[in-house]
């Protein structure tokens, strides 16, 4: 029974992986499948992984460090030695340069070298630096939000565009529902000779430009879905199923200033990092100290050491002729030879370069200051701009709604006329236009209203996306 299971839930799996494909996606699915693909948020997103290394590199500095060394090659040295006086009268008395001799030394030489460092004290250049990379990281985590609310009005754009699409879809069916029924009334006007074929012929002309609509209907949709398929990588197999439709938005009271803009935020961040830089530059003349350690070994193989001149002064009285050094060790060995301690580089002049790097890191300070002092203004313009914008689109949906209705009555007293004979099909026509026209400014007017709404709400970063769906 147990093995039997599986293929027993094969076609339940496969009814609801089924029923998942066919269902239309929401505006939620559609936004977290943009935030996954955008470039730009992944380009910010690697950037801070830049900075999180730069992090661990400098917490790193006070690591040992180990380094292994050696060299092996032949050696060949001559020393040349002068003797300097030496008088002990009455015993003994050389005068200077009475030896005067060449040392030679020669062979193959191998060398080995550990050496091992630890920074013990940067004169605090390591920590400040640690501070101005932790307020640079925040600085570009906020910039992530302000990519992620762009990332919102984007789709947010598209998904209206295509629901203003959709609603034209709707204004243009129920306007070929409308001009097919007065068709047949023409056709009945012209049987009976109460329209000449000239009217009846205007009525096949509004026919083919409807179609014409509809055609530039159909390819401004296909655009659309295959904008979204981009953005979100979902197929337009279940985007087509999406019937969105438009509705005019209402911010809240804005909670927020443009001070807590995600721009104004990253820009205080940056400054304080400069602030940190500033305070790092500033330890260029402080001691710095570390532990060292090293030990060595030093070789001499198949060596020869010898002087051009005699070691051993000769002594005539005994007819010794004198000797010169000529020695062949068979080994020379020298290990270990150890070395450890504390030692210090203390930077007293250093050709004024700690003091450029901190006008550096002031004037880098200084355009932080600049820009968010000229980030400030335009944004206060922003929210002004923008909070006008709104009050005009909802004047705008007011109007076009009263528009709309007037047409619409308009459209019903013309259809009686025409039915009755009382008007020609040319005002039937226009009226049946400016109904159709009526109705798409009023959905204009609302995806225009909708995105006033988004940039007011965007203005002190306070998008809220359950409002907008």
């Amino acid at each position: 029974m147990k093995s039997k299971l599986p293929f027993l839930l094969l076609p339940f799996i496969s009814c609801c992986y089924y029923a998942k494909a066919q269902t239309a996606p929401g505006f939620k699915e559609l936004l977290d499948s943009a935030m996954v693909r955008d470039a730009d948020i992944k380009a910010q997103l690697t950037k801070n992984k830049l900075t999180g290394l730069d992090q661990h590199k400098l917490k790193d500095a006070y690591l040992p460090t180990l380094e292994l060394s050696g060299m092996a090659g032949y050696l060949n040295a001559t020393a040349h030695v002068i003797s300097p006086e030496l008088n002990l009268q009455p015993f003994l008395n050389i005068p200077e340069g009475k030896y005067n001799n060449n040392i030679n030394v020669s062979g193959f030489s191998g060398l080995a070298k550990a050496d091992a460092k630890m920074l013990l004290y940067a004169g605090g250049k390591i920590k400040a630096l640690g501070k101005a990379l932790e307020e640079k990281k925040l600085s570009e985590n906020i910039l992530v939000e302000k990519t992620t609310d762009e990332v919102v009005a984007v789709i947010s754009r598209a998904y209206d565009q295509l629901a203003l699409v959709h609603q034209s879809g709707k204004v243009l069916d129920e306007g070929r529902k409308r001009l097919a029924a007065n068709r047949k009334t023409a056709d009945k006007a012209l049987g009976y000779g109460l329209i000449t074929p000239y009217d009846h012929k205007k009525i096949e002309l509004a026919q083919a430009t409807l179609d014409a609509k509809i055609v530039e209907y159909e390819g401004k949709k296909a655009l659309l879905l295959t904008q979204l398929e981009v953005l979100t990588g979902i197929s337009q197999e279940r985007l087509r199923l999406i019937e969105p439709a438009l509705a005019a938005v209402v911010p809240a009271t804005p909670q927020k200033t443009i001070h807590e803009r995600a721009e104004i935020r990253a820009l205080d961040h940056g400054i304080n990092a400069s602030e940190f830089k500033i305070k790092a530059e500033q330890t260029w003349w402080i001691p710095k100290v570390q532990a060292m350690a090293s030990t060595f070994y030093l070789g001499l193989y198949g060596s020869r050491v010898k002087s051009s001149d005699n070691i051993i002064p000769p002594i005539p009285a005994i007819g010794y002729p004198g000797r010169k050094l000529d020695w062949r060790p068979t080994n020379l060995n020298i290990f270990p030879i150890v070395m450890a301690g504390i030692g210090f580089k203390w930077e007293i002049f250093d050709g004024r370069e700690g003091k450029h790097a901190i006008e550096v890191a002031r004037i880098d300070r200084e355009l932080l200051q600049n820009q968010k002092y000229d980030a400030l203004r335009k944004l206060t313009l922003n929210q002004a701009n923008n909070q006008s914008e709104y009050n005009i689109a909802n004047a705008q949906i007011a109007l076009k709604k009263k528009q709309k209705e007037v047409a619409a009555d308009a459209l019903v007293q013309a259809e009686k006329e025409f039915r009755y004979g009382m008007s020609k099909s040319t005002q039937l026509i226009d009226a049946e236009n400016d109904l159709e026209m009526a109705e798409l400014e009023y959905q204009n007017a609302i995806f225009n209203q909708r995105r006033a709404a988004i940039e007011l709400m965007r203005s002190t970063q306070e998008l809220d996306v359950s409002k907008l769906y």
